[in-house]
């Protein structure tokens, strides 16, 4: 049976900057797995970096001009809303809505420490995880504790022809 709920793609983070790696991830996972819309989910902070130094709206206004014509990526800022910055709120949040089925974007990067993001075994319970690879981390985020434990439970890991990009990069130039 075919589900007629909506597939929601949300790739979270500090997007310091946004980068040409966000869109092709992006458009790989809404062609693979159907999604009909796709949020960039931007936080003032991410937990385990240090402050941004470029304000949440410059920093939204990037999105939007790295996104371009892909209109069905938006650039959302939810904190405010949920009174929070963690991802299992914002989840919790979007699946309010029963006709979305939500596929939590992530970098293999990220896969690496998952298991101590605010309960993350309950974000896997909430939505479908796609990883993609991310060079230099393949190895590492497969033998991550976060990997084994939810590999085949609501977890995929995508391999494909990777950006060699990150915002740490961008924000050394």
């Amino acid at each position: 049976m075919i589900s007629k709920r909506n597939r929601i793609g949300v790739l979270g983070g500090s997007f310091d900057p946004a980068h040409k790696g966000h869109l092709t991830i992006s458009k790989e996972a809404a062609k693979k797995f159907k999604l009909k819309k796709i949020i960039w989910a931007i936080t003032k902070r991410n937990p385990f970096k240090k402050k941004s130094n470029k304000n949440i709206f410059d920093r939204i206004n990037y999105c939007k001009k790295i996104i371009g014509k892909a209109n069905y990526i938006q650039v959302k800022f939810y904190e405010d809303k949920i009174k929070s910055n963690k991802t299992f709120k914002l989840i919790d949040y979007l699946g309010k809505n029963s006709n979305h089925e939500i596929y939590f974007i992530m970098g293999a990067d990220n896969l690496i420490n998952f298991h101590k993001w605010h309960n993350w075994k309950k974000i896997s319970e909430k939505c479908k995880i796609i990883v993609f690879d991310r060079h230099g981390y393949k190895k590492k985020s497969l033998n991550s504790l976060s990997f084994k434990r939810l590999n085949g439970n609501n977890l995929r890991f995508i391999e494909f022809n990777k950006v060699n990009i990150s915002s740490s990069q961008l924000r050394k130039i």
